[in-house]
């Protein structure tokens, strides 16, 4: 089984419990105003990789990762490649390696069970709690992520939600809470990680000749985030 993978992160500390070898996978369907990774917008951008070659790849970081770590396949989104993902998965239960799957439920809803039934942990990325707004800025549907949430909910899946604090767009003490309301009606959700906006990205943006819509915008501190969230 063979899909695109944009990039590799081999020791990431940020994406999952433990350290995770963390893999980018090619293709989303969105365009976040803030996305971090557009390098991986396009579906046949990155190279070719088989499943089995990643796992084997994968498994020698092992003595890093541990028990305690394991692996976070993000993107993109990583729905976008369903059999894929669902693939290097199995092959890592196999290996008796946790799983993490980063997505925003934007992919193809329909296979997203194939790709569960290998997945320990899900990091749902709930970009807005308003479908307006979703649209707006994300150029998708908050549906695709409710219906997505509610699948793992069925089939009582742990989920770490994500959230994206923006200035001047996702900060304010409606939307905040908002996200927070949302999250409260799905038992499966275990916590609320609420990720700084970074600005870091604009490079890339100039690099693929992209315009940047978060250009100018101060980037945020988790005490910035603290300071917000204390005003609930």
């Amino acid at each position: 089984m063979e899909g695109r993978v944009s990039s590799v992160q081999s020791l990431g500390a940020v994406d999952g419990p433990g350290l995770r070898y963390v893999i980018f996978l090619q293709g989303c369907p969105l365009r976040c105003k803030y996305c971090h990774n557009p390098e991986t917008w396009d579906p046949v951008g990155g190279e070719p990789r088989t499943a089995e070659n990643l796992c084997r790849t994968v498994l020698r970081y092992r003595p890093y990762f541990g028990e305690t770590g394991g692996v976070t396949v993000s993107g993109g989104e990583p729905l976008m490649q369903p059999e894929f993902t669902a693939e290097l998965f199995r092959l890592l239960h196999e290996h008796g390696v946790h799983t993490a799957l980063d997505t925003a439920g934007a992919g193809d809803l329909e296979k997203a069970e194939a790709v569960l039934k290998h997945t320990d942990l899900v990091l749902c990325d709930v970009k807005f709690a308003e479908e307006a707004d979703y649209r707006a800025h994300c150029g998708g549907s908050l549906a695709h992520t409710l219906d997505f949430l509610r699948l793992t909910a069925r089939l009582d899946i742990p989920v770490w939600v994500r959230h994206v604090v923006a200035p001047g767009l996702t900060d304010m003490p409606a939307s905040l809470r908002a996200v927070r309301d949302l999250c409260a009606a799905f038992s499966n959700i275990e916590k609320i990680e609420w990720l700084p906006f970074k600005n870091i990205c604009a490079e890339k943006y100039e690099a693929l000749g992209i315009p940047f819509p978060m250009a100018g915008r101060p980037a945020y501190t988790q005490k910035h985030i603290d300071m917000l969230l204390q005003a609930l």
